[in-house]
């Protein structure tokens, strides 16, 4: 039994709204008036009303700008992927140590209690890096057994899951922190390019973190029940390998998103989930919250029309969205922690999409 004894999250200090957002993308994308236009119409298309990043400042009150990224000019592909790393390294450390420090709390845990630490990140790297950040910073044990899961995507707190079931099955008296921190924002893109604008359009800054711990560990630390992560589960959806692509380029990580993908989640999405559970003697309709990765709009309503789910039953991952933006690996653990405040019944599933294009699930009863 894997017991998830609690999600946190966190984000950074400053906001951007979808004006400002889109202003940004204008400056660094549009040499005409009617790419400016265009450029606005699909910032509004994609439900993001606001949006945090570590770039952003506040030189006076109320007054919320950036320096990063200049303005358009004619040879200009923003900051090199080394300076977006070092970005990286200096920011990254500090916000997933926010949302630990709350899911320890949360969890009553302490950080010498703790066996295994699991970081996920798609969009930096570092060594030592905010692993060691946390080690120190939350006083875990110089004997914290340490996996890594990098650039898996915005599905990838799941795989953070199944590697702590298998930690803690392996070992009932383990207790693991499980950390994601995503700074997207890190790798906007220059220039007049539908599918980099579109990514962009979706893209914000985040942590979560939630803790995993054996059955002999959650026996002497929590009397109420708690809920377990029961099984996951991967489907690579055929022909779909250039749908969804993550690479490095020589000014940041280059992320594409084509028109196909919503298209391919709702073709492809109901058969596979409906054998999986059947698997685990369960139904569509057995399913008590459904926390979606709302890796966008278009995605969402993809997964509401495949499943033939009513809106509201996705209105929570609709609603980080709107606040937070696609955060990336992070973003599910938004979710499932406002599952948790809001005591949607479970069982829960947790459903995310990535690069492949790939398919995973969590069961969490």
């Amino acid at each position: 039994m894997a017991h998830l004894l609690s999600v946190a999250s966190a984000t950074p200090r400053h906001q951007a709204d979808r004006a400002l957002a889109t202003a940004q993308a204008q400056r660094m994308s549009c040499r005409t008036p009617r790419e400016a236009d265009t450029v606005e119409k699909l910032f509004r298309r994609a439900g993001v009303e606001t949006r945090g990043s570590v770039l952003l400042d506040e030189p006076t009150p109320g007054t919320v700008t950036q320096s990063f990224y200049q303005a358009l000019s004619v040879d200009s592909h923003g900051p090199t992927t080394d300076a977006r790393n070092q970005r990286f390294v200096q920011e990254s450390g500090p916000l997933a140590q926010a949302a630990a420090a709350r899911a320890v709390e949360q969890a009553g845990c302490h950080g010498e209690q703790f066996t295994h630490l699991i970081t996920v990140t798609c969009t930096g790297f570092g060594a030592p890096g905010f692993d060691i950040d946390l080690i120190q910073g939350l006083g875990l044990p110089a004997t914290t057994q340490r996996v890594q899961i990098g650039f898996m995507g915005c599905h990838a707190l799941i795989n953070a899951f199944r590697t702590a079931r298998g930690l803690v099955a392996a070992d009932p008296a383990a207790c693991v922190l499980i950390s994601s921190v995503e700074l997207c924002s890190l790798h906007y893109q220059y220039g007049y390019d539908a599918q980099r604008i579109v990514s962009g359009s979706l893209f914000a800054d985040g942590a979560a973190a939630a803790v995993v711990a054996g059955r002999d560990f959650a026996a002497d630390h929590r009397q109420d029940p708690t809920p377990e992560i029961l099984a996951t589960g991967s489907c690579l959806v055929p022909e779909s390998r250039d749908a969804m692509t993550w690479s490095i380029g020589n000014h940041g990580f280059e992320m594409t998103l084509r028109a196909s993908v919503p298209g391919l989640i709702e073709a492809s999405l109901a058969s596979y989930l409906s054998g999986w559970l059947a698997d685990h003697g369960l139904d569509l309709g057995s399913i008590g919250g459904w926390a979606v990765h709302p890796g966008g709009v278009r995605i969402l309503d993809a997964v509401e029309t495949s499943l033939g789910l009513a809106p509201e039953q996705l209105q929570i991952s609709r609603s980080v969205l709107r606040q937070h933006g696609n955060m990336s690996s992070a973003t599910l653990g938004m979710v499932l922690e406002q599952f948790a405040r809001s005591a949607v019944p479970r069982p829960w599933l947790m459903l995310g999409f990535g690069p492949g294009l790939e398919i995973e699930v969590a069961l969490i009863r």
